[in-house]
């Protein structure tokens, strides 16, 4: 006889199966397959914290340290496991109102309410000294050691560059960073960030109840140990930087000096500058905005930013283009005729290398009218378009017109400007301007503009009698001394080596022979060559000077270039340059009554050098 439930209880037995199967299910989804409450569940037990590497240190030319790191702490929050604070307790501890927590957590909260997050940053070991005891009491609070950059020296700071923390671009352009990280910024620490930041590492921790550890989540298995950064060894040298910083205080331009033989950058002033220091720490966002506002701008880098016309420096590169093209020899002589180009007294240049030492705008007026009017073309607007197109070929083989490709951040360098064809056609029309248009580039001045890096990569393409090597700031990174062989390259100019040692000479004749422009320039047992310029401007005329030393297997080469100047290139960028000079080939300067007045005096004031040097007319 057969059981007339049975069919029920197979019924009952499959709607148990289907309510078992639902439970499991769901618990399968709750536990395995929801990454939300999967989150919330691990959260509740572990902590996941972030090992920051140690960022490299940066040295000098000679290992004398730079920037280093100390330890700091960031208190970090998760906003789910804060549970019973005593809230103003809390806020006596941390020294912070009810209004700054209210903030900080509101934002914490709009993050992520299960995902650590910074609460306060940077707290200095003294003070997290004084609140490490207390932080059991604070359930959801934990803390996060990293290092925060300091400089051992106030100086170079617009080379150096800063870090700070990452804003949404750097997060959308670097999966590597997450919010609250901090990267290089600017100068250095971004140009070489990849190598200096090192590789992140982490490690999950048990925590109990009362948000203490207790120990590592399986046995540190998923743990990772943090890289540090490599250390940079960059070419400045500091004690140079750091008395061209002090001969740069009060004035405002730059100084850019440069080992000719390996295109190494000796020291890069902008003035005025800052204490690299001021940007560290908590009070980093406060004095940023104080020196991004001031009306002195120290934070640019007037080396690299800085658009100058170049004044009388710029015939260096006149009399080499025109000696290679042929359209004048080392004896051509002209007449110094004040009718075409004003100029200073002194005797008619007779060659080339008194050119360079006499400075005569009337001869280089004549030179860049051979250049731009070879003769080439019967109308003289189409000659003129031939004759600046092969002149600027050859200023363009000189590092002008262009960024030249020092591993600084690209964004912080300007290319000056060598005017083409097109330059002229959109200002004048086509066939609408000739040599007698654009003659003021003839001296340095018109439609020419320089940056001061290029400058002194000119004095160091004469002292290599013909080529450079890209100016860069590292010499080798980590400890396998890794270099970039793009600094180690070549640049010719293509002009004869030659014509280059007419240059040396005449730059030579410019300090040390009577007549020559920078005699202020002269320190006794050093042959130094240079050349002077001064700049017009609308208010007073800048002071430019260019020099290498020594003439023969030069050592360093320099431009110094003070803004609004009175006296011209002489009196001020010449005798600071001496100066500079002195300081690294003999170690030390003898001539402290020099050193003393160009430290303390301002060029923008009437002070004592003024009355000193009296009415001295403008010298190229």
């Amino acid at each position: 006889m057969s059981n007339k439930y049975a069919d029920r209880s197979h019924v009952v037995k499959i709607i148990f199966i289907v309510i078992g199967a639902l439970f499991i299910g769901r618990l399968a989804i709750l536990q395995i397959f929801n990454p939300e409450y999967r989150e919330k569940g691990t959260q509740q037990s572990l902590r996941n914290i972030t090992q920051y590497p140690a960022r490299g240190f940066i040295y000098d030319r000679h290992g004398k340290l730079l920037v280093h790191n100390e330890a700091v702490y960031d208190l970090m929050v998760i906003p789910r496991m804060v549970k019973n604070l005593d809230t103003n307790y809390f806020c006596q501890c941390l020294e912070i109102t009810r209004s700054d927590f209210d903030e900080r957590m509101n934002k914490a909260r709009k993050y992520s309410p299960y995902s650590a997050s910074i609460f306060i940053k940077q707290i200095s070991k003294e003070d997290y000294a004084k609140f490490e005891n207390k932080m059991f009491r604070f359930k959801g609070f934990y803390i996060s050691q990293r290092t925060l950059r300091i400089y051992d020296r106030p100086i170079a700071a617009q080379v150096l560059g800063y870090v700070g923390e990452v804003n949404q671009a750097d997060l959308d352009r670097d999966p590597y960073y997450k919010r609250g990280d901090y990267i290089g910024k600017s100068g250095l620490e971004k140009s070489y960030e990849e190598v200096l930041r090192g590789i992140k590492g982490k490690k999950i921790m048990h925590v109990d109840v009362h948000n203490r550890e207790i120990g590592p989540y399986q046995n540190g298995r998923f743990d990772s140990v943090p890289v540090e950064g490599c250390n940079l060894y960059t070419t400045i040298d500091a004690d140079l930087q750091t008395y061209a910083e002090e001969l740069m205080a009060n004035k405002r331009g730059c100084v850019v000096a440069i080992e000719p033989s390996t295109g190494e950058v000796l020291a890069m002033v902008s003035a005025p500058t800052y204490d690299p220091n001021l940007l560290v720490g908590r009070i980093r966002g406060k004095n940023y905005n104080m020196l991004n506002s001031d009306i002195a701008k120290p934070m640019l880098n007037r080396a690299l930013l800085g658009q100058y016309p170049p004044g009388s420096i710029f015939k260096i590169a006149q009399s080499m283009v025109a000696l290679d093209l042929g359209v004048i020899t080392p004896g051509t002589g002209f007449a110094c005729d004040k009718s075409l180009v004003g100029c200073h007294n002194h005797p008619s240049a007779r060659t080339v290398q008194e050119a360079i030492k006499m400075s005569c705008n009337p001869y280089y007026y004549q030179v860049y009218r051979r250049v731009i009017q070879q003769g080439k073309y019967k109308n003289i607007y189409k000659d003129s378009q031939y004759g600046l197109t092969v002149w600027r070929k050859y200023m363009l083989r000189f590092g002008f017109g262009q960024k030249l490709d020092i591993d600084l951040p690209k964004s912080g360098i300007s290319t000056g400007n060598i005017p083409d064809t097109a330059y002229y056609n959109r200002w004048y029309g086509r066939e609408r301007w000739a040599f007698s248009t654009i003659y003021s580039n003839s001296i340095g001045q018109g439609e020419v503009t320089v940056v001061p890096i290029q400058m002194a990569n000119l004095a160091a393409i004469v002292a290599n009698r013909g080529y450079y090597i890209t100016p860069h700031m590292v010499r080798f990174y980590g400890d396998d001394s890794v270099r970039n062989e793009e600094y180690m390259k070549r640049h010719e100019t293509g002009v004869k080596k030659e014509y280059f040692e007419i240059a040396a000479n005449g730059m030579y004749d410019v300090v040390h022979v009577a007549g020559g422009t920078a005699r202020r320039a002269r320190v006794d047992g050093l042959d130094i060559c240079g050349k002077t310029g001064t700049a017009e401007n609308y208010g007073n005329d800048h002071s430019v000077f260019i020099c290498f030393a020594p003439k023969n297997n030069p050592k360093i080469a320099m431009a110094v270039y003070v803004e609004n100047a009175q006296g011209g290139g002489g009196t001020w960028a010449a005798p600071i340059a001496g100066l500079l000079v002195e300081k690294y080939l003999n170690g030390e300067v003898k001539r402290k009554d020099v050193e003393k007045m160009y430290k303390e005096i301002n060029p923008c004031q009437k002070l004592p050098l003024t009355r000193r040097v009296k009415k001295v007319k403008k010298r190229g």
